[in-house]
């Protein structure tokens, strides 16, 4: 693989990431507003807008950080990125497991204990963020890896 395509995937990954966390943290920002504002108490939707901002925000700061190291690599270079990546996929996948995991769990202690005030929908909501969350992310991390797995 040339050092200029790598450079170039990997400038449009992290821009891919700045425009996904900063979609992500305005919508979730406006869903708490909406919230607020119409003095709707819905704890699935404000954790679920709480997950939302928190890593919205989390990963524009991450591509923001990253793109001021990001520079031609060679072919060692080329190794490591493709190394951390898959380290980050197997994160990503994890943080769907959590998701999911928080989310089930939050379900079915509110079907056995029921709605009783105690917030179990937040439990819902926080788990459903952290799953689309992580999902994203796996799903950007695992399209670079295919754009220069080929290219090596």
């Amino acid at each position: 693989m040339w050092a200029d395509t790598l450079f170039a995937l990997e400038r449009g990954h992290l821009l891919r990431l700045a425009i996904w966390g900063g979609t992500s943290a305005v919508v979730g920002s406006v869903l708490l507003i909406v919230l607020r504002f119409r003095a709707v108490r819905a704890p699935l939707l404000r954790h679920f807008a709480i997950q939302t901002v928190a890593w919205g925000v989390v990963d524009v700061a991450l591509a923001l950080w990253s793109q001021r190291t990001v520079s031609m690599r060679d072919f060692a270079g080329a190794q490591h990125l493709i190394h951390m990546l898959w380290l980050n996929t197997g994160l990503d996948a994890g943080y769907v497991g959590v998701g999911a995991t928080l989310a089930l769990t939050a379900w079915r202690w509110r079907a056995r204990v029921g709605d009783n005030g105690v917030g179990n929908n937040g439990g819902i909501g926080a788990g459903v963020g952290v799953l689309v969350q992580g999902t994203a992310l796996l799903l950007l991390d695992l399209r670079l890896i295919l754009l220069i797995g080929p290219m090596q």
